[in-house]
């Protein structure tokens, strides 16, 4: 570590690395200093001058202590510290000043903007502006950009920080944002009026410091001080991002993503971001049952005991879908073992090895990929898989890291170097001698489900895991369902896959499995939050709590259990996702030895400790599944359309739009014959 320098900031002395910025060691004392469009997570612009600070010794004007760095000091003139004041009347006066000149051209919208309440600008204003303003000319006005269906634009409000540029340009690895024009010209527009074509554009929303950047279906229905705020987890994808859902009443208005180092930092994918609208349609509120063809409304005791009696003493299988909590899948695996029969989570056919945890998740971290300085991706497409984690491999791409891929050949917004898009890529890098120079490289293989979910999945399964031993580097398997690793812990799996579980079945209990054909003959009871393709196949409906609506535990794709919390209750009659099943043990005869959800983690916990381990991430011993050739074919990435897939997001108003946008870019214009 470089030596550490001596500087007294508003008297108070400290060291610090000589490398900061002065920002940053003002926030080490704990001393704030304003700012715009300064951002930890993005370049240095130093444009908007609000952070503007005193430098005793230097020049007799404030310098923006987001742009100089403590090494850029000079000393007292006997070899003093130097001081830096951010409290001092030269500084009082700039910041007035920059503050007046910002407000110049600020319409005085803060009664109808979207931002009221939660703005930097009003927040400043108040902190460190005046109360007055000598500008009496007309404002400028700017027209609005059309960005797409999910950010709002109010441009006449921009004061030209440039945070949305940097991110779209740095983070989200897209180019269609930028300035033009100097002066009074200048303004923020997209590259001929495109709209913006990313899986993470919603982050501009919470980077914007003023009400220029809104979010389009959030605009105009709620106010931040209306809103009940908890802090949950995602589950639209298997990273686990920690989000913050903001509720009405009994409605979800918005979900807004929390800073976690580990997992999301504080980003958030449009998916993630604005599938809230879904919760509200294609509800299950009440039981159901079918006769004659028809499904019929009923009541909780008659929808249990046509289930109860459905499934006496008959061959049952079990399915557990995407979005299902542990809870309710240690609850249904421990019921439906009872009744001597099957459980599986791998719906999509994934190979995944039974009981070894090195091969199902990995060993890992997500943050890892920060330091890597090679990754290979072998069947998977983060960009549209786990954009989040997309945005880190382009972070770690940006510091020098070499990203192979194998698979088709596909944008993730960085560059890649394509191995192959066979199996055969991954038996040659396997069979490859590593230079003792590539060993001693951080190196990281992530293998998707797109791999594992064809016949030899395995196969691949132990070509991959035979790379990362070679390099020595981490290995890590990228999920496509949020349930799927706490499943695999709490061991709802059955030896054979989906085909041997649904063998034979009778009755099938599906818990949310949407992406399930069933077979016409076996009695369905399904159990979900949605009417999609599991509740049109069922005989018995029980409806079930969304993911925003029970407390559960879930474990992400790095094998990192986080806690969920309610915000908010399910609709009519649904009830939680545990207590359905607990309560159809007692209709069987077969009741669970639990009766509230305390009771219910302690059981769980004793049978996989590691679950108790709430954001901490077990360390897996290495265990590699023997060596296997698969087939000659080409490896696919998961299908299916990145917005549609789970139900949901099949129920939101807003993924449907987003689905048919991406559709029309991907299909070339035909010209008129």
């Amino acid at each position: 570590m470089a030596d550490l320098r001596k500087i007294i900031i508003d008297g108070q002395e400290i060291e610090v690395d000589p490398a900061m910025t002065l920002i940053q060691a003002c926030e080490q004392v704990g001393i704030e200093v304003p700012r715009f469009c300064y951002h930890e997570r993005l370049s240095i612009a130093g444009n908007c001058r609000m952070c503007l600070v005193e430098v005793v010794g230097g020049p007799p004007k404030p310098a923006a202590s987001c742009a100089m760095q403590v090494k850029d000091l000079r000393p007292g003139p006997e070899g003093q510290p130097p001081v830096v004041k951010t409290n001092s009347p030269m500084v009082k006066k700039a910041r007035e000043g920059v503050m007046e000149f910002l407000l110049i051209n600020h319409p005085l919208d803060c009664p109808i903007c979207d931002q009221g309440g939660e703005c930097d600008l009003q927040d400043q204003a108040m902190a460190y502006g005046v109360d007055f303003s000598r500008f009496r000319e007309p404002k400028r006005a700017v027209e609005e950009l059309n960005l797409g269906p999910l950010v709002e634009t109010h441009m006449t409000r921009c004061i030209s920080c440039t945070r949305c540029v940097r991110f779209t340009t740095e983070v989200a690895g897209i180019t269609q944002m930028g300035q033009t024009g100097r002066g009074e010209d200048a303004e923020i527009t997209s590259y001929l009026n495109q709209t913006l074509n990313s899986n993470l554009q919603g982050n501009i929303i919470d980077l914007c410091p003023v009400g220029a950047l809104v979010s389009k279906p959030y605009a105009f229905t709620a106010r931040p001080w209306e809103l009940t705020k908890t802090e949950t987890i995602d589950v639209m994808d298997a990273i686990g991002s920690n989000i913050r859902v903001d509720t009405k009443g009994r409605e979800v208005m918005r979900i807004l993503p929390r800073n976690h180092d580990g997992v999301n930092e504080e980003w958030l994918s449009d998916k993630s971001r604005f599938v809230w609208d879904g919760l509200r349609r294609q509800r299950l509120d009440r039981p159901y049952i079918r006769e004659n063809g028809k499904l019929r409304p009923a009541s909780w005791g008659e929808a249990l005991a046509k289930a109860a009696s459905a499934m006496t003493g008959k061959k049952v299988a079990a399915l557990v879908g995407d979005l299902a909590p542990v809870e309710a899948i240690y609850a249904l695996k421990q019921l439906v073992e009872g009744q001597g029969g099957r459980i599986e989570c791998r719906t999509d056919g994934a190979k995944l090895p039974i009981g070894n945890r090195s091969a199902y998740v990995g060993t890992a971290r997500i943050e890892e990929i920060d330091d890597a300085q090679m990754i290979q991706l072998i069947g998977t497409d983060p960009r549209n898989e786990a954009p989040v984690l997309n945005a880190r491999l382009r972070k770690a791409w940006i510091k020098g890291a070499t990203v192979g891929v194998v698979g088709e050949d596909v944008d993730l917004t960085f560059d890649t170097v394509h191995v192959g898009t066979d199996r055969a890529a991954v038996i040659d890098l396997a069979k490859k001698d590593i230079s003792p120079d590539t060993k001693a490289k951080k190196s990281m293989v992530i293998v998707g489900q797109g791999a594992l979910s064809e016949a030899d999945g395995e196969a691949v399964l132990s070509q991959a895991m035979k790379l990362a031993e070679n390099t020595g580097g981490g290995f890590m398997v990228l999920h496509t369902a949020a349930s799927r690793v706490g499943a695999m812990d709490v061991g709802a799996v059955c030896e054979g896959g989906l085909d041997a579980c649904l063998d034979g079945a009778e009755v099938v209990y599906n818990l949310g499995a949407d992406e399930v054909e069933i077979a016409d003959g076996a009695f369905v009871i399904y159990q979900g939050s949605h009417g999609d393709r599991g509740a049109h196949r069922a005989d018995v409906i029980l409806p079930g709590a969304a993911y925003t609506e029970e407390n559960g535990l879930f474990v992400n794709t790095e094998g990192r259990p986080q806690l969920a919390l309610r915000a908010a209750f399910p609709p009519g009659e649904a009830k939680e996702n545990w207590a359905i099943v607990r309560a159809l043990s007692a209709e069987l005869g077969a009741t669970l030895p639990y009766d509230s959800m305390a009771q219910l983690r302690q059981a769980l916990v004793a049978d996989v400790p590691h679950l108790a381990q709430i954001d901490e991430v077990p360390e897996n011993p290495w265990n590699r599944i023997p060596l296997q050739n698969p087939a000659k074919a080409t490896i696919r990435y998961a299908g299916g359309d990145h917005y549609l897939t789970n139900p949901i997001a099949r129920a939101s108003e807003v993924m449907a739009e987003l689905s048919a946008m991406a559709k029309a870019r991907t299909d070339a214009p035909l010209a008129a014959e």
